[in-house]
């Protein structure tokens, strides 16, 4: 298992902004702008991970096998986060109106691209297949259901589910006590 995952001396040759202790990446994630990509302690990026742009990652988290996150214009997730399979976030978009062209490849000129920092608070929990919008705040300890999604952003300590995303009801906080305890053992 420990060959699946990038050496410390491979991390810094990849040369991220940062990293911290105990980092696994996959050897089959794809980094791209490494320079604005920071990585806390404890934190596993699994298979067919795609991370590009302006990324700040907590410590203890956890991005399962193939997500994508495309941070040009800033995706941040607080320490332990979860990030379930299949997940996208975008914190940019093109213009779908037909009033611009939709395309990377064209100059800005013809394209009218929003941008807006995604943001993922401490123990938010996103599950599989869902799909996150620029500008978003998933708020501490939200959880996102599988095949969700958000276009708003989460209120805190809440369960969300559906296209688009709504509250199912209140998520227990019982984690934060866990947190406690857990990091008086460190």
């Amino acid at each position: 298992m420990a060959d699946s995952f990038l050496s410390n001396d491979e991390l810094k040759e990849l040369g991220l902004k940062s990293f911290g202790k105990n980092v696994l990446i996959s050897r089959k994630a794809s980094v791209y702008s490494p320079l604005t990509i920071s990585i806390g302690d404890h934190v596993r990026i699994d298979d067919f991970c795609i991370l590009s742009g302006n990324i700040s990652i907590g410590s203890y988290v956890h991005i399962s096998a193939y997500n994508a996150l495309y941070g040009k214009s800033g995706i941040e997730i607080a320490d332990f986060v979860t990030i379930s399979g299949r997940v996208m976030v975008y914190s940019e978009s093109d213009d779908y109106s037909g009033e611009f062209m939709t395309n990377p490849m064209l100059p800005s000129a013809f394209t009218n691209v929003y941008g807006a920092k995604v943001i993922f608070q401490k123990h938010a929990i996103v599950y599989s297949g869902s799909i996150i919008l620029p500008g978003v705040t998933i708020g501490e300890g939200a959880c996102v259901g599988a095949m969700s999604l958000v276009k708003n952003d989460l209120d805190a300590w809440t369960i969300y589910a559906g296209v688009p995303a709504v509250r199912i009801k209140n998520r227990k906080q019982n984690i934060l006590e866990l947190e406690q305890q857990f990091r008086k053992q460190l």
